[in-house]
């Protein structure tokens, strides 16, 4: 606490600590300079400091601005959508909501068409609360600009609107071709907040190359928990997935947004699956080599590390020796976890079965399982190059 203070002190200027204080003359006076004077250089300042503030600390400053705008100046707050701040636009919008007229509406739909991203994205919240038919046609144009501030504003007004247009585009955008407009669409619908896209989101990343980043956004729409129990197997693939994109892809501050905790505590009651086995080796590894590797945890906070080592304790207590035994099933060419499965195996048999397989990507995987455990040899790799057709593939497996 001493270090954080020492921190505070030297970052801080003595307008933002008397903001963030405890003395109400000096919050005050403060307050109502920045939204009297639109002090628009120290609002940037105030955001600039977002990460060195407790949440109650930025609670307590949105509600002391709040209290300082009024129907005299509450259009000084304009100049403050220069600057987004997901801490401050519950405040700044709220407040221009609460005097808004048509005048103020116009300069809105004008920001939302013509303005910067950051005022596009305050704009977007703004007509979450003001329906004004206008500015549906914009909004739909805003709804895969990449900036996912904007992209969550905008589907949640669309939303509010109740735009059907908007959400079957989305859908139809989960077939692209581009992963990077999959994603955006999906993206989209998660924000969009309808779980009727569940289902089209599951699809969608099982076919495509960012399935990480799929399964990252999925469980804001639907919970893990609510994931597992309707679509059993589905679930568990986002869950595998999550677990692949952990520290690499996805923030590991995740795990308290999805419960990881007690999703895993969860499985393990039902570990003999073999299907829950596969994704807890998985897990297990995963959170093994968080915590080896200090270039995972160093930049997090203590409490992202605390958990991070807890579920490693409660994945440890596993008998990995029996969850390898319970993998075999899913060492078969249709299983959704034949990748995974293939990675903890050590059943040469069930292993060199899928050398059997359709599916030539397979095929490498098992050639490579094969040499890791020392047990590939030249009748081996001609079965494998028989086979294959795939030039690069077979390419691989020759210098194996």
């Amino acid at each position: 606490m001493i270090e954080l203070n020492l921190c505070y002190n030297n970052v801080m200027n003595d307008e933002i600590k008397k903001l963030t204080g405890k003395n109400k003359n000096d919050y005050e006076q403060v307050a109502r300079h920045m939204i009297n004077c639109a002090d628009i250089e120290l609002f940037k300042e105030l955001v600039e400091k977002d990460s060195f503030l407790f949440d109650f600390i930025k609670q307590n400053v949105a509600k002391r601005l709040s209290e300082a705008v009024n129907s005299d100046n509450y259009r000084n707050l304009l100049c403050f959508l220069e600057v987004y701040s997901p801490t401050y636009e519950e405040f700044i919008i709220s407040s221009l909501v609460e005097y808004s007229d048509e005048s103020l509406t116009d300069e809105m739909l004008e920001k939302l068409e013509h303005g910067t991203v950051d005022e596009k994205t305050y704009a977007a919240k703004y007509f979450s609360f003001i329906q004004d038919p206008l500015a549906i046609s914009i909004l739909r144009n805003n709804a895969y600009i990449e900036n996912e501030h904007l992209i969550l504003n905008t589907a949640q007004a669309l939303a509010d609107f109740k735009d059907t247009e908007s959400y079957s585009a989305a859908l139809q955008k989960l077939n692209s071709k581009d992963e990077f407009e999959k994603l955006a669409a999906v993206k989209f619908l998660v924000a969009y907040c309808n779980k009727d896209a569940v289902p089209f989101i599951l699809k969608a990343m099982k076919e495509s190359s960012m399935s990480e980043n799929i399964a990252g956004d999925l469980p804001y729409l639907e919970n893990l928990f609510d994931l597992i129990d309707k679509y059993p197997e589905d679930g568990l693939i986002v869950i595998n997935n999550i677990i692949n994109g952990l520290g690499e892809i996805l923030e590991l501050s995740i795990v308290f947004d999805f419960d990881l905790y007690d999703v895993f505590d969860i499985l393990i009651k039902n570990s003999d699956n073999s299907k829950v086995a596969v994704v807890l080796l998985n897990a297990l590894e995963k959170f093994e080599t968080l915590t080896e590797n200090d270039e995972y945890l160093f930049d997090e906070d203590k409490e992202t590390k605390d958990e991070i080592y807890e579920i490693k304790k409660l994945l440890s207590h596993q008998n990995k020796k029996e969850l390898i035994k319970n993998i075999n099933a899913e060492l078969d060419e249709s299983s959704p976890f034949v990748f995974t499965a293939l990675e903890f195996s050590n059943d040469l048999y069930a292993i060199r079965e899928l050398l059997k397989s359709n599916n030539q990507t397979i095929i490498l995987k098992t050639v490579e399982v094969l040499k890791s455990l020392g047990n590939l040899d030249e009748p081996t790799k001609t079965v494998a190059l028989l086979k294959v057709t795939d030039s690069n593939i077979k390419s691989i497996i020759r210098a194996l």
